[in-house]
């Protein structure tokens, strides 16, 4: 029986040229698989924008048919100790490349998970093995890698897509699927994903469930977790006029009708309130100032309900 991938790993990239967006690091990379030599490599970046993908890419194209021989993929979240480091990497690296090739590759998927142990266990072993094995580590914070082994590595930092890039992979997705995904419903996927790609392509597989074949904005917003930006708009300027009871009555409705969580609301508010038009920097700058610390009040563990609404009330008193 044939397994059905879900449509993040079915429509996954397997060379560079595939790959979206980052036209010069894929240059790069590009040059290394064609050299078949390369040092060790660090991808700097946030979810979702194509870091796995260009390093197994990169290893697709560097190895062609030997690649399960000579590539170790594994995700540092789960395997973060020193044991690993003196076991299964150790291992592979002292084993010699297979079918003539130069080297082996070792992928370290969440790099900055790993301690600081076995971080250092890390160091000494691409140094013991650089003849035999080159190490790629992809990572959200390069600043969690440690000095030594960033200065091992060349380093590469990955920014997130555009919307125009974003778009391009959904309408190759929907045209693999025989989707029709309509203007508004790319917008609203842009929107609700904020350059990561991945979750992207998980709420247009999630929005056709049920042999749903146009996929709209109505669509995306049932199942993004997400309010119509224009909602969010409208929530500000009531509180920013002074009309609190209206202001709480539309934080209600994005409550309850949509399932956002304080945290949800509070995020989106940050994106519109960076972008609104109309309104003072210094007013701005308060108000964002109190956002903050209301978010931090709710990571703490305080009530989700009254610090919403201690905030609208702040913004119904910051009227002009």
């Amino acid at each position: 029986m044939e397994i059905e991938l879900p449509w993040t790993e079915k429509y996954r990239p397997r060379k560079l040229a595939d790959v979206v967006g980052h036209k010069e690091i894929v240059s790069r990379l590009k040059a290394y698989a064609d050299d078949k030599n390369m040092p060790s490599l660090l991808f700097a970046g946030p979810a979702g924008v194509g870091k796995t993908v260009c390093a197994i890419a990169l290893a697709n194209e560097v190895f062609g048919d030997t690649v399960r021989q000579n590539l170790l993929e594994l995700n540092s979240s789960d395997e973060r100790g020193i044991d690993i480091i003196r076991g299964k990497i150790k291992d592979f690296a002292a084993i010699l490349p297979f079918g003539g090739s130069q080297f082996k590759l070792i992928f370290l998927d969440e790099a900055d998970a790993l301690t600081r142990d076995a971080q250092n266990a890390l160091r000494r072993t691409m140094e013991k093995y650089a003849g035999t094995a080159r190490f790629v580590m992809s990572c959200n914070y390069s600043s969690r890698i440690i000095e030594p082994i960033q200065s091992r590595c060349a380093l590469f930092r990955f920014k997130p897509l555009s919307a125009d890039e974003v778009k391009r992979m959904l309408s190759r997705v929907a045209e693999g699927e025989k989707l029709h995904l309509t203007e508004d419903g790319g917008d609203a996927l842009v929107y609700s994903s904020e350059g990561d790609l991945r979750r992207a392509i998980t709420l247009m597989q999630t929005a056709a469930v049920g042999g749903a074949k146009k996929i709209s904005e109505e669509e995306v917003i049932k199942v993004a977790s997400r309010a119509r930006p224009k909602e969010v708009k409208e929530l500000i300027e009531l509180a920013l006029a002074g009309k609190f009871t209206d202001a709480r009555g539309k934080l209600d409705n994005l409550l309850l009708e949509h399932g956002l969580s304080g945290e949800d609301v509070l995020s989106q508010l940050h994106r519109e309130l960076v972008s609104l038009d109309g309104i003072e920097d210094r007013r701005r700058l308060e108000i964002l100032d109190r956002l903050g610390e209301c978010d931090f009040r709710l990571n703490e563990g305080a009530s989700e309900r009254l610090q919403l609404e201690a905030f609208l009330a702040y913004m119904c008193m910051k009227k002009q």
